[in-house]
């Protein structure tokens, strides 16, 4: 009965007006899951923006603040860094002082040495292997730290590499100190330090600790995630006015479009193209910005691929009416002319000119020895969703569709996006490839690792790196290490330049599209920043219930 009258005058208070109401954003995922929430998400970067940045804190962050200029990295943990100059395999970085994790324990230099541990010591007692792929390939040449003082951590790299300060943003913050408490309450019966250490990464996922400003607070896999504000938050102009935000996988474009016209969700990534014009009639607002995000075909140059012959990578590059494709998603994509656009600090000025040329394409197949009777067969693989793979099964239908007209046969093998994901890091070469010659993976072109190097080096085979298509030799590992070892930034840009423009003359890639990032809101939801940037923070939005 006592129960029974609490519950009563709870709903009575919640009605008596908003005073009493919570302020909850409910987001409309692509993913088929909730990424991982133990501090280095899965589902790709989505899980970086939607259980990473808001819940945890990296040593320098993305400026997500402007919608007019190209994001740059700003202090995030770390309030500076610098290079030794007599050993460029090593960085300091000064700490943030008075920072503390959401379970209370302090922020230190001892604790990012514990967190690049975690993904880099197979002798610490808290690796986590599950946290290493989407990890350590987006550093992979960070090797170690080391606590100089409370506040001051060494990072130590295996080469001298320029680019570690951007890569940096991608190892989140987790507390070792609660960590331990987890791996302490472990089932005394489990004597095994690795499952145990499972176990408590496992309760972790449960019961997260970051420093950022959401904290996790109840957590159905596949089903939902719920964040709260923390109000303890070091940074004011990053604390959070939302109480609440509820993350919900949707991975199917239909199904999320439905959920934000019927008012179940406030936020939607990504959605059906020919839905928009109702989307904004019934007064939601789509934001959207050129974002360096390429959404291309990734080429296998495993043995016997039919892309080892460069006019077939030309043709099928000229082959594929991107305008007409833009037309398709409703005008919300970019065309790109490589993997950065022409005025890029890093364009240079490549020979090869990606653009719609099906006469151009045809004839070099033929050239090549393929005709309409012999036609080259391809297969490739992608998802049916996922983090920036946009509208993936009918963007790959038409390119099938356009490429038939220059001697391509295509066939595509769909899978989950997870899983497509993870065989991205195994390579063309391992089984999950299922005889794919060419893979559908999205990628971010913020820094100079993530757009280029990690897919033309001999060093970022998997499972390093993303290399999934096994493309490199010792020009392209020389133009890279003369970027990385470029410590100016006029000299970094010029390395950089001269390696782009010969990827896009030797064309690893089918580059289709740049995306940029639509997402439909209520107009409940205020205070939004479309950066030029592939991710987006929730922390200073606003909602009105």
């Amino acid at each position: 009965m006592y129960r029974s009258s609490a519950i009563a005058l709870m709903t009575a208070m919640l009605a008596a007006g908003p005073v009493w109401a919570e302020k909850t954003l409910t987001i409309g995922m692509t993913a088929a899951d909730i990424p991982r929430t133990s501090g280095q998400p899965d589902q790709g970067f989505e899980g970086n923006r939607f259980t990473g940045i808001p819940m945890y804190d990296a040593l320098t962050h993305w400026d997500l603040s402007s919608e007019t200029e190209p994001s740059g990295i700003v202090p995030g943990l770390a309030t500076a860094w610098a290079v030794n100059p007599d050993d460029t395999t090593k960085w300091t970085f000064t700490l943030r002082e008075g920072v503390t994790f959401h379970d209370g324990s302090p922020f230190n230099a001892e604790a990012v040495v514990w967190n690049v541990q975690k993904v880099m010591d197979e002798a610490a007692p808290h690796f986590a292997p599950d946290q290493v792929g989407a990890t350590k390939s987006r550093m992979p040449t960070l090797v170690s730290a080391r606590a100089i003082d409370d506040l001051t951590v060494e990072l130590t790299t295996t080469q001298p590499d320029s680019f570690l300060p951007l890569n940096m943003t991608m190892l989140l913050m987790a507390s070792p100190t609660h960590w331990q408490s987890l791996y302490d309450a472990v089932d005394a019966a489990v004597t095994d330090p690795k499952e145990r250490a499972a176990a408590a990464w496992s309760a972790f996922a449960f019961d997260p600790s970051g420093t950022g400003p959401f904290e996790g607070d109840l957590f159905v896999p596949r089903e939902r995630f719920e964040m709260v504000k923390n109000e303890n938050y070091w940074d004011p102009a990053r604390t959070p006015t939302i109480d609440r935000v509820v993350l919900v996988p949707l991975p199917d474009s239909n199904a999320r479009t439905a959920a934000l016209l019927s008012g179940q969700v406030d936020w939607i990534e990504a959605p059906a193209p020919d839905a928009i014009p109702r989307i904004q009639a019934e007064g939601n607002v789509i934001y959207s910005n050129p974002q360096p995000h390429v959404w291309p075909w990734q080429l296998s140059f495993h043995e016997g691929s039919p892309w080892l012959d460069k006019r077939v990578r030309h043709a099928a590059n000229l082959c594929v009416n991107r305008e007409e494709l833009q037309v398709l998603l409703g005008g919300y994509m970019g065309i790109p002319k490589g993997s950065v656009e022409p005025g890029h600090p890093w364009w240079g000025n490549p020979s090869f000119d990606i653009r719609y040329d099906p006469d151009a394409a045809r004839a070099l197949m033929t050239e090549a020895g393929f005709s309409t009777d012999n036609p080259v067969k391809v297969k490739v693989q992608t998802s049916a969703s996922g983090s920036g793979q946009m509208q993936p099964v009918t963007m790959n239908e038409y390119v099938q569709q356009s490429l038939a007209d220059c001697f391509f046969d295509v066939e595509l093998d769909v899978l989950e996006w997870n899983t497509v994901f993870t065989n991205w890091r195994k390579g063309a070469a391992d089984e999950s490839a299922r005889g794919a010659h060419a893979i559908n993976v999205s990628f971010a072109t913020m820094d100079p690792f993530f757009a280029m190097v990690r897919f033309v080096s001999t060093e970022t085979f998997p499972p390093v790196s993303n290399n999934w298509g096994l493309f490199g030799n010792d020009e392209f590992d020389a133009l890279i290490a003369d970027a990385r070892t470029s410590f100016a930034d006029a000299d970094r840009d010029a390395a950089l330049a001269r390696l782009h423009t010969r990827i896009v003359e030797e064309a690893p890639f089918v580059w289709i599209a740049h995306d940029v990032g639509p997402r439909a809101m209520s107009s409940k939801v205020g205070n939004v920043t479309q950066p030029k940037n592939w991710f987006i923070d929730i922390a200073p939005m606003t909602i009105e219930e």
